[in-house]
């Protein structure tokens, strides 16, 4: 079965277009302005951007679905990159630090996506509820997918936000239009992958584990054989698994958080490139920005500067 299987099969691009066309009013309506705005529903977020970005930020994305209603926007994992638009949805089922970039947004048409971030007991859950018989083991374990969107995920984004209208029903009902969007996912192709999430003999619950441990830890040294030790796995095994699952090795996501939270650092403090390279991590300043300029394009010092004449 096919994400489109699940739309009936004489659905017609028009029809989609016009249900994509009131997300894109719903979403406009929750978004003032530019940036991501919390709904009144746990885990749902509109986010609005009236013009590209000239280069990727840095981000870290939680397990969760993208919707697109107008415009584009694609991210960068490893040597991979991941376009979503209004006909296509971006699923994610783990922690992953992106590159991430607004490719198709004006003002009069501005980049409108409605996000939901995903619990991963939940997610377990009504797991177990799609597959009765048992689970069954994904083909493929990287955490990431672009899949073709349909009619009833648009419907489904489009009445959770028509909920907040209705406070006396948002509690509710909200948590069940949430679900009826992850069983529809799990039947998806991607579904085998969601599944994973929360399931203590998934192979992707080790992996998600140590991320967790990443994020937390990622300014210490790292040693392999530990991470593969909570993952009760074996290093090469580890290894294995969690770059099917991240499309980076351990050491690469590590530096990846680093670059990130280096960068978070230089937009929202006043510290300086030194003390900013030993905070996340790096005894030696020129290897840093030698990293810093491979991922990001531009220097610490000239993003620091571009940065610095942008606020003022």
């Amino acid at each position: 079965m096919t994400m489109l299987d699940l739309a009936p099969a004489l659905e017609t691009k028009p029809l989609l277009e016009t249900e994509r066309r009131y997300l894109a009013q719903l979403l406009a309506q929750h978004t003032p302005q530019d940036g991501r705005f919390d709904l009144d529903i746990p885990r749902a977020y509109a986010i609005r951007e009236s013009k590209p970005h000239q280069r990727s930020l840095p981000a870290l994305y939680q397990p969760s679905i993208c919707i697109v209603a107008q415009g584009a926007k694609q991210l960068v994992l490893g040597d991979q990159t991941y376009t979503y638009d209004a006909e296509h949805v971006l699923i994610i089922a783990v922690d992953l630090p992106v590159a991430a970039q607004i490719t198709q947004a004006s003002v009069a048409e501005p980049y409108l996506c409605f996000k939901l971030e995903f619990d991963p007991q939940r997610v377990a859950e009504l797991a177990l509820k799609v597959y009765p018989q048992g689970i069954p083991a994904p083909t493929q374990l990287r955490a990431i997918s672009i899949e073709r969107t349909n009619r009833q995920l648009v419907q489904a984004a489009s009445r959770l936000i028509d909920l907040m209208s209705q406070p006396d029903e948002v509690e509710l009902l909200a948590p069940l239009v949430i679900d009826e969007m992850i069983i529809r996912l799990l039947r998806s192709p991607f579904g085998g992958r969601l599944a994973q999430i929360g399931q203590t003999t998934s192979r992707v619950t080790p992996v998600a584990q140590a991320i967790s441990w990443l994020r937390r830890h990622f300014a210490q040294p790292l040693r392999v054989e530990e991470l593969a030790t909570l993952a009760n796995m074996s290093v090469s095994t580890f290894h294995l698994h969690f770059k099917a699952v991240t499309a980076l090795s351990p050491i690469q996501f590590q530096k990846t958080l680093r670059l990130h939270e280096a960068r978070r650092l230089l937009v929202a403090t006043a510290l300086e490139i030194g003390p900013i390279s030993q905070q996340v991590g790096y005894a030696s300043l020129s290897q840093f920005s030698r990293e810093y300029r491979r991922y990001f394009g531009c220097s610490p010092t000239e993003d620091l500067t571009r940065l610095r004449r942008s606020s003022t």
